[in-house]
């Protein structure tokens, strides 16, 4: 059977071989172009071959046999490449360029080979469509650098590289914009991540048009390098791209072949490690030893270039002005310039001529703090004195002390605290430096070189310091910024206000896009640290290399910057002097003080108020804190202390709102950007406390520099520390990356107003309607906040209500909501409203919150329970008292005098009742024994008186007798008689005598 199996096997691979035979007979032979060559993978001895790969399998017969190739350890110098046919290294030639032992991309006219880009479908969606794709979303070459997605898809752009030691990656980014995520990271042939830190992860911001460099350490074996990008909220138009250029990668045990240098550069000389950039109005062309020139009467060509252009008819935007240092006489002049290089042509039909220089005007004066020296410029006033930028520098008066800061509203040069530049998109720097350009009473956006280049002014703040009698103040303002702008547009211009503290992270502090009317931006700052106050401008973010929206200007009117390190003074400010008589120097005031003007001397702002840091001396800068508030031993903020008291009619409710917890958090959702990615509001709100227990919200992704313990302090450089904050968080499932983001954390409140039972306090409204009814009698408490940071959309700062609900059903600690019809917290993007519902929002229980039952007396004894009524609308405070336990005594005694008077009043009854029926008998018979004696005819005259009959006892005469005032019996017998029906009258009895008995 095995035997039969291997002959027919046999067989078959006979057969197959008689095929391959006869179709190679109708076959051409390879040559060199139909193969090339590669290496095995080395063996254990350290040894290799060198086979050859055909570029189409089975389109041509006849590959060379394979050979022993170079040991494992060969390598090529830079400049040369590994010649495979002979295995031997040879220099590049002219036109290309060598890493030697690395590989280089730098031009992305089209996606290199072996790169991918591949798009993450988005799980979530608003509607629960699976079917939803990013399939549209991409990274993009744009010859010089690749552009990532402006969308919040996740995209990452691949690349797979063998390396034979070990080595290294480095390459050239700009990320501008924190609304996108760009991360760098590294997995093995096992697609398993390999070990990174969060630096060399998470990518850093940069400033806008700034190159920046990373490097990343790479293992040898199989490196698999993934630039991944994702938003996180985006805006109508999606966030700024990142660019990337300039991947170069070491490590490779040779190059095959040389890379020639991309258009716009050569190389001159065989073995070039790098190709060199054509000068101005030359070009070059693919792979070129030399630069070719342009016909610069009609053409140019920028740096780089890889071709000429022809050059337009000159026009304004082909030209600037600027003014002269004023002379001796107070004159400055005007003096127009080409734009250089210049890159149009006169004397053409419609083209524009340079308008004369050389006109004089009256010079602006010096800005404040500056004074002329009569040497035709302005100079700072020496320290101690001050000017208005018109008068002569004055010493500050006793009992002041000059201000220090800047403030620049005359633009006839630029000052020298203030920097120009213009950076490009695709190339490191603009080609000329006309970033700015100033105008007397403003300073403007100057050309740059094409449309989309950002126009950049930046100011540097070495450090502030505060007024000596508010330098011991802790936790205050420490300075602040303050311009006066427009911006006239036609195209998507926008402006970016950036901050960079420390030199460590730069930051959008504010942006504004399209055309914007004359405004007033302030930014405050509440750290002292060196910072640096960039303004970038661009005219459009679509790729460009012309200059058609030149007419697009962004002017700056005025820029002051206060309490600055090494600011002139401008003025002079009230200050504290020593209580020594000889002395009279300024001294700082301790923390919660000002300055006396009577006396000069520092005096404590009263209880439960605050001081207001750049108020006028006086006691009109301790502010009062609000409704169910105080200050902080510092005066420097008015805080809740976790009590709070409400009176209504006689009933009086005390709060404690200390079970809430120091911080509440709320995570709001889930919400969906149009695209379908999910993403949470994420607010911490602290409730009651000072400056120990506020919120804290960090971005865990762009604040990399900070440590996870300065991180909860809120010290990192975009930490949010205040009283309620928000941050965007976006979960890790459905978007690859490997932990939940938080970013764009937010200030909504830094003061707190107070806290009422009211629906409105300081003009914030609370809106009860948008919360369900409580049907309870406990009224809700209204927390009231503000924040004082101005943005674009809201020019009076943020506000947010806490609304605090009693609800026995909730926990102590409670639960957080938000409107229904806001789901994000706020329906104008301005006031938020909060619904904080929990137990612990109930009132303190007093004795009105419970009630006595008597227990049945059992024994002798009775119980006596204490239990709360219900519903129970109270929490904590006084607790019930104890079971009681009490002999019935006082109880019986009663019961038994009760029972006592009843039976002697039954008694005293029943002997009336038979003593009356006694005596109506023997009345009703006395009387009809004088009917019968006085009807009766008898022969005799009839007595005098009466005789008493046989068988009657003289006391019974006794009833004869009348009695003028009747006693208690008298009485009781009338009563009787009368209850009797009968009615005695006085009778006169027919007799001689004189005597007559009468009945009353």
């Amino acid at each position: 059977m095995r035997s039969s199996a291997w002959f027919v096997a046999k067989c078959a691979l006979i057969l197959c071989a008689l095929r391959l035979i006869d179709g190679a007979k109708g076959q051409r032979q390879c040559i060199e172009t139909d193969y090339y060559y590669e290496y095995t993978e080395c063996d254990s001895t350290g040894s290799r071959w060198r086979v050859a790969i055909p570029q189409s399998p089975g389109a041509c017969p006849g590959l060379p046999e394979p050979v022993r190739g170079t040991e494992c350890t060969f390598s090529c110098k830079a400049g040369e490449f590994l010649e495979m046919l002979s295995q031997e290294c040879t220099q590049c030639a002219a036109g290309s360029y060598s890493l030697g032992s690395g590989i280089r991309f730098d031009q992305w006219d089209a996606m290199p080979a072996g790169f991918s880009s591949l798009a993450t479908s988005l799980e979530n969606s608003p509607h629960g469509d699976d079917k939803l794709t990013c399939n549209s979303s991409s990274w993009v070459p744009q010859g010089n650098y690749l552009e990532s997605n402006r969308d919040e898809c996740t995209v990452s752009l691949i690349y797979a590289v063998h390396l034979k030691k070990q080595g290294s990656v480095s390459f050239e980014y700009q990320y501008p914009d924190n609304n996108l995520l760009f991360e760098f990271f590294i997995q093995n042939d096992q697609c398993q991540e390999m070990d990174q830190s969060a630096d060399t992860k998470w990518l850093k911001l940069t400033n806008h048009g700034e190159w920046a460099t990373h490097t990343v350490s790479l293992k040898s074996g199989t490196n698999i390098l993934y630039w991944r990008t994702g938003g996180v909220l985006m805006r109508t138009k999606g966030a700024k791209p990142a660019l990337l250029k300039n991947i170069q990668i070491e490590g490779v045990a040779y190059t095959s072949e040389c890379f020639p240098c991309m258009p716009g550069t050569f190389s001159r000389v065989p073995g070039s490690t790098t190709c060199d950039p054509c000068p101005r109005n030359t070009y070059s062309g693919h792979g070129a030893s030399s630069c070719t020139l342009c016909n610069t009467t009609t053409e140019y060509a920028a740096e780089g270039s890889a071709l000429c252009k022809e050059k337009p008819p000159c026009s304004r935007k082909d030209y600037f002005q600027f003014h002269t240092a004023c002379d001796h006489e107070g004159k400055t002049q005007i003096i127009y310039k080409w734009i250089e290089p210049k890159i149009c042509l006169e004397g053409v039909t419609g083209a524009e001529s340079l308008p004369p220089s050389g006109k004089r005007e009256p010079c602006p004066p010096c800005n404040p703090g500056f004074y002329n020296n009569d040497t035709a410029t302005c100079s700072p006033c020496p320290p101690g004195t001050y000017s208005d930028g018109m008068k002569p520098c004055t010493l500050c008066p006793a009992g002041t002390e000059p201000s220090l800061g800047y403030e620049y509203k005359w633009w006839n040069v630029l000052p020298p605290t203030m920097k120009t530049s213009c950076f490009n998109v695709g190339n490191s720097k603009c080609d000329n430096m006309n970033g700015w350009e100033v105008a007397g009473d403003h300073i403007q956006s100057g050309a740059g070189s094409s449309d989309n280049d950002y126009l950049i002014l930046n100011i540097h703040i070495p450090g502030f310091k505060l007024p000596t009698s508010m330098s011991s103040h802790a936790g205050t303002e420490f300075g602040r910024i303050t311009f006066e702008f427009e911006t006239v547009c036609v195209a998507d211009c926008e402006l970016y206000f950036m901050m960079d503290v420390n030199r460590k992270s730069t930051t959008v502090v504010e942006s504004w896009e399209r055309t914007k009317t004359r405004q007033t931006y302030t930014h405050v700052m509440t750290k002292n640290a060196s910072v640096s106050y960039t303004w970038a401008f661009q005219r459009t973010n679509q790729p460009s290399d012309v200059r058609q929206f030149v007419n697009d200007v962004v002017r700056i009117y005025s820029i002051s910057v206060s309490n600055a390190m090494d600011g002139v003074s401008s003025g002079c400010r009230a200050c504290a002097l020593s209580t020594q008589p000889t002395s009279s120097m300024c001294v700082p005031c301790p923390p919660g003080h000002y300055i006396d003007a009577r006396t000069s001397q520092c005096t404590e702002c009263p209880q439960n108020t605050y001081l207001v840091p750049h108020a006028m001396p006086g006691p009109d800068a301790c502010k009062p804190c609000g409704a169910g508030s105080k200050s902080d031993k510092d005066h420097s903020l008015c805080y809740n202390d976790c009590h709070f008291t409400h009176a209504e009619g006689n009933v009086t409710l005390t709060y404690n709102f200390s079970l809430l917890g120091s911080v509440g958090s709320l995570l709001n959702g889930p919400s969906f950007t149009s695209k379908g990615t999910k993403y949470f509001h994420h607010f911490n709100i602290s409730l009651c406390g000072g400056k120990d227990q506020l919120a804290v919200c960090t971005d865990n992704v762009t604040d990399l520099s900070v440590n996870d313990a300065q991180r909860e302090k809120g010290e990192g450089a975009n930490a949010v520390k205040t009283f309620i904050c928000q941050s965007t968080v976006i979960p890790a499932t459905g978007r690859g990356f490997h932990t939940a983001l938080a970013s764009q954390s937010i200030n909504l409140a830094d003061t707190f107003l107070g806290a009422t039972v009211d629906s409105t306090l300081d003009g914030i409204r609370a809106s009860p309607e948008s919360y369900p009814q409580s049907s309870k009698k406990v009224p809700d408490i209204n927390f009231y906040y503000r924040s004082l940071e101005a943005t674009s959309s809201c020019e009076s700062g943020r506000s947010a209500v806490v609304t605090l609900r009693c609800n026995p059903e909730k926990s102590t600690k409670g639960e957080l909501s938000v409107p229904s019809q806001c789901p994000a917290g706020t329906c104008d993007g301005c006031t938020f409203h909060f619904l904080w519902e929990s137990s612990g929002a109930c009132p303190t229980c007093t004795e009105r919150d419970y009630h006595q039952i008597e227990g049945a007396c059992k024994g002798g004894q009775q119980a006596l329970l204490y239990v709360w009524t219900e519903p129970k609308l109270c929490m904590g405070g006084m607790t019930l008292p104890e079971k009681k336990t009490l002999p019935c005594a006082g109880m019986e005694f009663w019961v038994q005098l009760g029972g006592g008077l009843g039976a002697f009043t039954a008694v005293l009854l029943v002997s009336l009742t038979c003593y009356f029926w006694k005596k109506n008998k023997r009345l009703a018979y006395k009387y009809s024994r004088l009917v019968m004696s006085a009807n009766k005819e008898c022969e005799m005259p009839g007595a005098d008186s009466c005789a008493v009959m046989e068988g009657e006892n003289e006391g019974d005469m006794e009833d004869e007798v009348v009695y003028k005032k009747h006693s208690l019996l008298g009485k009781l017998k009338a009563i009787a008689s009368k209850g009797n029906g009968e009615n005695y009258e006085h009778v006169q009895l027919n007799s001689s005598q004189s005597k007559a008995l009468v009945w009353s």
